[in-house]
């Protein structure tokens, strides 16, 4: 697995699993029923963000987008989003992209990452906690899980060194 810069030629790519991982309502708080553009608009960063992907030769695997949580005064903290391709699960890809993420922030001179709404739901908490992510916050009943209900979002942050 290789983890490499997003081009405009990878969205054909991408465009599938975000629409699918949105439409699944479990993990993303996104509007249903994006055009192609309106998701690309959300998903490929400008600087000073980035999007890159996990590729597997010419098979995009996952993507993850990177910049600064907020604008001036906030700008020292980073955050991440991560998309894996349902079909790619169980390869260890989120992790990989975790790790970039991770790296990437501290090459650029971020002094944290913080996510801002992890679904309390999702199974990415536990590898989040487990590359060294804290639960800051819970906002109760935030989200709208397609299954389960009402559920909370997490605010996560990690320091780094």
């Amino acid at each position: 697995m290789q983890i490499r810069p997003a081009t405009d030629a990878d969205w054909s790519a991408i465009h599938p699993f975000f629409a699918a991982i949105i439409a699944d309502g479990r993990t993303y708080a996104y509007p249903e029923g994006l055009s192609s553009d309106e998701a690309r608009a959300l998903w490929m960063e400008r600087p000073p963000g980035v999007t890159v992907v996990a590729v597997d030769g010419d098979t995009v695997l996952g993507s993850a987008k990177a910049g600064p949580n907020r604008p001036g005064r906030g700008g020292h903290i980073a955050t991440a989003s991560f998309m894996v391709d349902p079909a790619q699960r169980g390869r260890g890809v989120g992790r990989a992209l975790g790790k970039w993420a991770l790296a990437w922030a501290r090459e650029q001179g971020y002094r944290g990452v913080q996510f801002n709404a992890v679904v309390e739901t999702n199974p990415a908490v536990r590898l989040w906690r487990s590359l060294g992510f804290e639960i800051v916050g819970t906002v109760p009943e935030a989200f709208d899980d397609r299954v389960a209900g009402l559920v909370g979002l997490h605010v996560m942050y990690r320091a780094l060194p």
